[in-house]
């Protein structure tokens, strides 16, 4: 007998993983796979020999770098509930693709290194998660090296980000003084065993909890350490708030585990803590025929929206697919999906489930499930689909640049081939294309110059073309909204500072900040807008 809607979407679990870069989030990502019986050994698939790669950096230039620039998809069952798992990319550079993912999340694990605390790019996601009302977990990573002290970073917690914490567990010591954690609900000591990260496959992992009061404690604690984490407990559990899910799930409070991901400390524990309190999916905001309405998970129709698209997964078939986070309805092989904004009908007849770059069919799935949906540029990031083609969930917004160049291709045979692949990245939301009105060279927009190096090097790698990136005579770009008169008497009188984005859109491109607050004043019925709903 199949299950109802409603009950396979409680049984989901969608969250985020977001951080500074370098606080540890892809090592979490690899040992909650691990953790999740997903993978054989963190950094390796189950049964694919010594080849040691992370699952969630799939990229070429990720693994070369060490750095994550694209948000993956990694789906798992564990202890009766189904994860679907987002990493997002840390470094600056690449927060539009983070803000696009995390409008898929119900949740978010915010990572913190336990040495640094809260870093600019940590606060910069926070405020979205914010934005959107997903309750965020905080895990303090790397408490094997030294860290600050543990009621400090839970002030700055605190203060910076106006959340309650309340901490599950407590650290005993950190960097060589690191012996484990208390378990604050159950008095249960978790010791730390020092040599997991390196070890051999048959060492033993960290020892069993134990009493915390019983007799075993002193195998792993002196009594100075027995009575510093005792006293420390106490203040904790006397001076923060007890942990309340109802709080965590309107957003006032975050439950605090402290670990380290390397040695596959207190990761366990994390994926605990995501199976009992994490949200399943909840009811969203949409339109239907101009209207307001909420779209529940355990809604007949089968509804969903694209978060992200993604071209040259496999490089030897030129895919391109569309991840979709389904809202409501059994999604089955073979069903046919509505485009809302297009009419189009698609016969979604190969969905695919994602471990990373791994993929395997998709036979059915549910509210709270990402799918991906090969095709050749039919979908769009922001795209709502639905049985119906009537419903239409927020789009996703694309930010004005904050850099501007020229790009064009060392072989001037291959301009052709060039034009359809900054389309391709383009469509995947990576950068933003402009076409100026007079002129034959791209302008390419990005948030950050690695945007940039990571281009030239996917141009390269899936497209086999050299490219050369110049600097632009253009410094901002705004899209113009206004009269349709009022826009056409803008644009006969700036045509060679006018392009048109990815959708036909017109664009206005300044040469510098002060021409476009000049313009802005002189045209006061155009509005200049920084940003720009997608589909």
């Amino acid at each position: 007998m199949t299950t109802s809607p409603a009950a396979e979407a409680a049984r989901r679990r969608t969250f985020a993983i977001i951080s500074h870069p370098d606080a540890g989030k892809t090592t979490l990502t690899e040992n909650l796979l691990l953790a999740g019986g997903a993978i054989r050994a963190a950094g390796a698939v189950r049964a694919r020999g010594e080849n040691r790669r992370t699952r969630s950096d799939w990229m070429k230039i990720e693994r070369e770098r060490g750095i994550s620039v694209s948000a993956s998809v990694m789906t798992f069952d564990h202890a009766g509930l189904m994860f679907n798992l987002l990493d997002t990319p840390g470094h600056e550079d690449f927060s539009e693709d983070t803000y696009r993912t995390l409008t898929a999340a119900d949740a978010a694990v915010m990572v913190l290194d336990a040495a640094k605390g809260i870093e600019p790019q940590t606060l910069k996601l926070f405020e979205v998660c914010r934005l959107r009302d997903i309750p965020i977990i905080t895990f303090i990573n790397k408490m094997d090296r030294e860290a600050q002290d543990p009621f400090e970073l839970l002030d700055e917690v605190a203060s910076k980000l106006q959340l309650d914490p309340a901490p599950l567990y407590w650290p005993a010591g950190s960097g060589g003084r690191f012996k484990g954690m208390l378990d604050l609900r159950r008095q249960q000591f978790l010791p730390f065993h020092k040599r997991v990260g390196g070890a051999k496959d048959d060492d033993e992992g960290h020892p069993a909890p134990i009493a915390f009061k019983g007799n075993a404690i002193v195998s792993y604690l002196d009594p100075d350490e027995q009575e510093e984490l005792s006293e420390n407990a106490e203040l904790a559990a006397g001076g923060l708030k007890a942990f309340d899910p109802q709080a965590f799930l309107e957003g006032h409070m975050t439950p605090v585990f402290f670990g380290s991901a390397l040695r596959h400390f207190g990761v366990d524990q994390l994926l605990e803590g995501l199976g009992a309190y994490a949200p399943p999916p909840k009811s969203v905001k949409a339109t239907k025929g101009g209207e307001e309405t909420h779209v529940a998970p355990g809604d007949r129709e089968v509804t969903g929206f694209v978060f992200k698209v993604q071209a040259n997964m496999d490089p030897n078939h030129r895919d391109r697919i569309a991840f979709l986070k389904l809202c409501s309805g059994r999604f089955a092989r073979g069903m046919k999906l509505k485009v809302q904004n297009t009419g189009k009908q698609l016969s979604v007849n190969a969905p695919t489930m994602f471990f990373a770059s791994d993929r395997e069919l998709a036979e059915e799935a549910y509210a709270g499930d990402v799918i991906g949906i090969p095709n050749h540029g039919v979908l769009r990031v922001g795209d709502s689909l639905s049985e119906s083609g009537s419903l239409r969930f927020a789009g996703l917004p694309n930010f004005a640049p904050e850099i501007l160049q020229r790009v064009r291709v060392k072989d001037p045979l291959k301009a052709k081939h060039l034009k359809k692949a900054l389309e391709s990245l383009a469509e995947e939301g990576v950068t933003q294309l402009f076409r100026p009105t007079m002129g034959a060279d791209f302008i390419v927009g990005a948030v950050g110059q690695l945007q940039f190096e990571v281009m030239a090097d996917r141009l390269r790698e899936e497209y086999q073309l050299d490219v050369i990136f110049e600097a632009a005579p253009f410094a901002e770009a705004r899209w113009i909204l206004g009269e349709r008169v009022d826009l056409e008497d803008f644009m006969s009188k700036h045509r060679s500072a006018m392009g048109v984005d990815i959708d036909d859109q017109p664009v206005f491109l300044a040469k510098s900040t002060w021409e476009l607050g000049y313009v802005a004043e002189r045209f006061p019925k155009v509005r200049f807008e920084r940003s720009k709903e997608r589909a």
